[in-house]
């Protein structure tokens, strides 16, 4: 598949473009490490933990003309049948009929059975004609570049994608590179979100994705994957900013994981999330946290709906 042609003349002279670009792949192959680079802020959590992502995240990067229109989905899930991972497939499913592009991230060098499985979405009824790009993510842990050719190839025999990218997601050269590769496909049309925009996700939600960031870094693989945050409160007062959360977990065992000895954890917790909420909405935040149990929630269609999952 060829790109379509660039738009010709001055940049003030050229159409406008804009379109929505889905980040696909398996769990923790960088997906929200690149939209947060191609946005140019933090728009996505990040951490080594599967199902960091877990909700259809918007990153919007104006560039001259064009407007792109980031879609960061949750890993797709392979390994467990809850309720919680069926709704993170839902999730990524939902995305693929909607958008433009698609941007298939897989790590350089490496192509697994969970990768696979993502890329059988790409054969799916409404994705014909659709433009795929494999993006090679984590170049930058690839020791011998050279090797990187027989892989390249035979990528080429799994799928018609209209553009291999390797990249590492940490160098803005990279980034920029994809930005410039990416921008003829995106269709002429006004823009949807005004220039200076991020994301469309409200700071209430980036609260509490943001706590979630930090329960997951400072538990590690110690605290299973079945943890979620609700904001409880979310008040403006001129620059301030009163926030009450609650840590919602399956056991009692959980609880006491994230509460840590003499309630240090919790604290820690709570305050590098305050430090960064700060920064993120420039203004005073007064955060309180709570932990509480709620057996099930995450094999649980109603508590999921009532925790903000869609």
């Amino acid at each position: 598949m060829t790109a379509p042609d660039a738009p010709s003349g001055a940049s003030e002279q050229a159409p406008r473009r804009c379109g929505l670009v889905a980040i696909v792949g398996r769990p923790n192959v960088g997906k929200s490490t690149l939209l947060n680079a191609l946005v140019g802020q933090k728009v996505s959590i990040t951490s080594n933990k599967a199902q960091t992502t877990r909700h259809r995240i918007t990153g919007i990067r104006t560039v001259d003309e064009a407007q792109f229109v980031f879609v960061d989905t949750p890993g797709f899930q392979t390994k467990h049948a809850a309720a919680l991972n069926r709704n993170l497939n839902r999730t990524v499913q939902g995305v693929l009929g909607d958008v433009d592009v698609v941007l298939f991230v897989v790590e350089a060098g490496r192509f697994g059975l969970d990768d696979a499985k993502v890329l059988a979405l790409m054969q799916n009824e409404g994705m014909q004609g659709k433009p795929v790009f494999m993006i090679a993510n984590k170049l930058d842990a690839v020791n011998r570049r050279a090797e990187l050719a027989p892989w390249l190839k035979s990528m080429q025999e799994r799928h018609d994608f209209a553009e291999f990218v390797p990249l590492s997601a940490h160098k803005a050269a990279d980034v920029e590179r994809l930005l410039g590769i990416l921008k003829p496909y995106l269709p002429e049309q006004e823009w949807f979100y005004e220039q200076d925009a991020l994301t469309d996700r409200s700071d209430r939600f980036l609260a509490s994705e943001i706590i979630r960031e930090k329960l997951f870094r400072l538990t590690g693989d110690e605290l299973p994957y079945a943890s979620t945050v609700v904001i409880d409160k979310f008040e403006e007062e001129g620059n301030l900013r009163r926030i009450a959360a609650s840590i919602v977990v399956e056991r009692d065992a959980h609880k006491g994981m994230i509460i840590g000895a003499g309630g240090e954890r919790l604290k820690r917790i709570g305050s590098e999330s305050r430090q960064e909420l700060e920064t993120l909405m420039d203004a005073k935040v007064f955060l309180e946290l709570w932990v509480k149990v709620r057996s099930g929630w995450a094999d649980n269609e109603e508590h999921l709906r009532s925790y903000g999952y869609e």
